[in-house]
């Protein structure tokens, strides 16, 4: 059998080869990937989140596509179209490249609304509509898509209503002096990127998710994830005092995020190579499991204030239950 630090130390030592330093990102990719969720990586270009996605894609052995978003992209772009056969007068379907198993959105902000929504099917329903008829997607599927932070010009910002359905939000921030230094070192009279081997595959982890099933959460632990949960929310309904305290939240955390924090502690324990899920664990995927599903007042974002400074309000008031297991 095998155990979550033995295939998460074999996964990152591939992806290793092509990607130097953002553990803290792959590892929740890996959580992603055992949990069955999409994520949403955001960063500055140049920071190799294109190269991590594809490096992920080869060391797990599925079949990878990666579709570049723009503003004239059509649905049928990415989810395949009915073509018209001459030699028997009839129509055949053309599956697009979101028939993979890792689908990388490029700069997924810059698709138009129509597309967003093709896509928005397939994350939800794993499946996509051509010509009036359904066509399951292959298993597994997951949609990793990147956004650029700063870029607002050609850009549709993701409705609230795709971004919930995102596992992880994950910041992809620079890479320390050290980790830089060292991508100078290895690449800097290399012609080519190294060739990855998959170390695993589709079907092996698919089997490993009953394993991650099979990890306890304690009634305490659940009831602390809807306690950080619940606590964006009265954050968010909450009036302004009459000392002037402003209200910091338009709207908290859907339940999509109380799953999101049970599925995804499960799966880090499971990679940590324990057998029941910590407060502390569900304390170290909240920000990246909330962070997008929340939504800043104007009062709040002219102040400065992020969403995860916010939501580092909601971790501070809300109790850790005393419990092990």
């Amino acid at each position: 059998m095998i155990n979550g630090p033995t295939w998460s130390q074999k996964l990152r030592a591939e992806i290793g080869k092509a990607v130097i330093g953002q553990d803290a990102v792959i590892e929740r990719l890996l959580v992603a990937l055992l949990a069955n969720g999409h994520v949403l990586l955001e960063g500055m270009p140049g920071l190799a989140k294109t190269l991590l996605v594809k490096s992920l894609g080869t060391a797990l052995g599925v079949q990878f596509e990666r579709i570049q978003f723009t503003p004239d992209l059509l649905p049928s772009d990415v989810v395949g179209t009915m073509i018209f056969s001459p030699k028997d007068g009839g129509f055949a379907t053309h599956k697009g490249p979101i028939f993979a198993n890792l689908v990388l959105a490029d700069e997924i902000n810059r698709a138009p609304a129509k597309v967003q929504s093709a896509l928005l099917e397939a994350m939800q329903e794993r499946q996509v509509t051509i010509g009036g008829g359904s066509h399951q997607l292959p298993r597994p599927f997951f949609v990793m898509a990147t956004q650029n932070p700063v870029e607002q010009e050609g850009t549709y910002p993701l409705p609230e209503a795709q971004t919930d359905r995102f596992l992880f939000k994950l910041l992809v921030d620079y890479p320390s002096a050290d980790e830089e230094s060292a991508m100078m070192e290895r690449w800097g009279q290399v012609t080519k990127q190294p060739e990855l081997q998959p170390v695993s595959s589709g079907e092996e982890l698919i089997s490993l998710r009953t394993q991650v099933d099979a990890i306890h959460v304690a009634p305490a632990v659940q009831a602390y994830i809807l306690a950080l949960v619940r606590g964006s929310r009265e954050l968010a309904a909450q009036a302004e005092s009459a000392g002037g305290a402003k209200r910091l939240l338009n709207f908290g955390a859907s339940p999509r995020a109380s799953l999101a924090l049970f599925q995804a502690g499960r799966a880090l324990a499971w990679l940590r190579g324990a057998d029941y899920v910590s407060p502390a664990l569900i304390q170290e995927v909240f920000h990246d499991a909330v962070r997008h599903r929340v939504g800043l007042t104007y009062e709040a974002e002219a102040e400065g204030l992020t969403a995860d400074k916010i939501l580092d309000q909601v971790l501070t008031r809300t109790p850790v239950p005393a419990t092990k297991g």
